[in-house]
């Protein structure tokens, strides 16, 4: 179903029964209301009658009639029965309406149960038992209500009408409304219809304030498609690159094997072969960090952990310094007091291992000196911010705009040994791990690298 027909058919139908039942109560409440005016009016009557009865008892029977011709038109169609408190009839309307049940009704009336109500047909009947003048009364009132229920017959009908019109004004401000709602969502969905990877979903409905979380949704959804782009764009440069990767190293080890085969000189031959075992482990090494990143990203890969970022780095720089022992890194913690809580953040080791692996790596080997400053800032307790700076020749500020994208080298990186994807696998892993990196060059000759997690 639509999701203009549910909003048209959930709304009108919650308001119309919502309306049916007010109006219901209204009746059933003034139907009560009727029934116990009319039936003190009858009460009323009774105590007159009474009252008459005394004043004439020692009259002869004729007055007492004429007294009941001279009300008899207080009710319509009314039969009032009198009796004494030995229950001995002692007065009888003139009507001919007859009352069912007389008998029953007096026996359950007494001076402790003083009330009776009922009804017959759509007569109402009371029983009362009261004192008057310090004498016993039983009185029998049944009657019909023509006024009350004339009353209740306009008043239905005036409801009723209500109703209908009430439904009928419902039933197109929900046709209204539910235009008004769907229609953001059916433009929505009839873009997406045309819609590619490469394009943007138009924020056309920012314009309109109860559309926000259309909006909102927009702009979710177009953040989505870039991430998504971004994924598609990267696993087709992983591709590329290994392709690249294991084409270039397999044919140099294939020649560097045809040439040793021809080779005597076996220290020459071990020399060769070491070479082409560190180019197999790099070689390896950087698929295994493509494989994590593709699980990563499909979400096949659920490996995160608490990493102690300093003993990372640490654990990096040891490994540099078998290599070349001669560069240092000099590390700095911001403020002084160490807050170790702060250093902690949540991972997969082996990827952010290789991310900052290449940014210390890439100090070792754009740095002009034999050293290298790392400084840790915890002064946020939201954000650990890891500033990575050499100095060495700065990249331009054309070159900075591709600096993260993959296979771009720099005009320092001339005569250096690589392909241009160490800082885009860089940058892929920390935005994994909810982390941006970011470069800048505050001097001629000094880079900076600024990795916040």
């Amino acid at each position: 179903m639509k999701i203009r027909s549910k909003i048209l058919i959930y709304f009108s139908s919650t308001v119309i029964v919502l309306v049916a039942f007010a109006m219901a109560i209204i009746f059933l409440l003034f139907s009560e209301y009727r029934e116990e005016q009319f039936q003190q009016q009858q009460y009323g009557k009774i105590q007159y009658t009474l009252k008459l009865i005394n004043r004439y008892k020692e009259l002869s029977a004729e007055v007492s009639l004429l007294l009941d011709e001279q009300d008899i038109n207080d009710f319509y169609d009314e039969k009032l029965l009198v009796f004494d408190v030995d229950k001995r009839p002692i007065f009888s309307s003139l009507d001919n309406l007859s009352v069912k049940n007389i008998d029953s009704i007096l026996s359950m009336l007494s001076p402790n149960k003083n009330w009776l109500e009922g009804k017959e047909d759509n007569y109402d009947v009371i029983g009362v038992y009261l004192e008057n003048d310090s004498s016993g009364y039983y009185a029998i009132s049944k009657a019909y209500d023509a006024f009350g229920y004339d009353k209740m017959n306009y008043l239905r009908n005036l409801l009723f009408s209500i109703f209908i019109v009430i439904s009928i004004v419902v039933l197109l401000v929900s046709f209204y409304l539910s235009k008004k709602i769907s229609g953001p969502i059916a433009s929505f969905a009839e873009n997406l219809k045309h819609m590619s990877l490469t394009d943007k979903m138009p924020m056309n409905f920012a314009k309109d304030d109860s559309s926000y979380e259309l909006s909102n949704l927009t702009e979710k959804f177009n953040q989505l498609l870039e991430r998504t782009q971004e994924a598609f764009s990267f696993q087709k440069h992983s591709v590329q690159h290994i392709s690249h990767e294991l084409k270039t190293p397999l044919a140099v080890l294939l020649s560097e094997l045809e040439r040793l085969t021809q080779n005597d000189d076996l220290n020459e031959v071990r020399a060769s072969l070491d070479k082409q075992i560190i180019m197999v482990k790099s070689l390896g090494d950087t698929i295994n960090i493509l494989l994590d990143i593709t699980k990563y990203e499909t979400g096949d890969f659920n490996q995160s952990q608490p990493i102690r970022v300093d003993e990372l780095l640490f654990d990096i720089i040891s490994e540099i310094n078998t290599i070349s022992p001669d560069f240092e890194f000099e590390v700095e913690y911001y403020p002084k007091e160490i807050y170790e809580e702060r250093l902690i953040v949540l991972g997969n080791e082996r990827l952010l291992r290789q991310a900052f692996g290449n940014l210390l790596n890439n100090a070792v080997s754009y740095s002009m000196g034999k050293n290298a400053q790392i400084k840790m800032d915890c002064s946020d307790p939201e954000q650990l911010k890891i500033t990575i700076a050499n100095n060495g020749k700065s990249i331009t500020e054309e070159e900075q705009k591709h600096l993260f994208t993959h296979f771009f080298r720099g005009g320092n990186s001339q005569k250096k040994r690589g392909y241009g994807l160490g800082l885009a696998l860089t940058k892929r892993i920390l935005e994994l791990h909810s982390g941006s990196i970011t470069y800048a060059s505050p001097k001629p000759g000094q880079n900076v690298f600024t990795v916040s997690l």
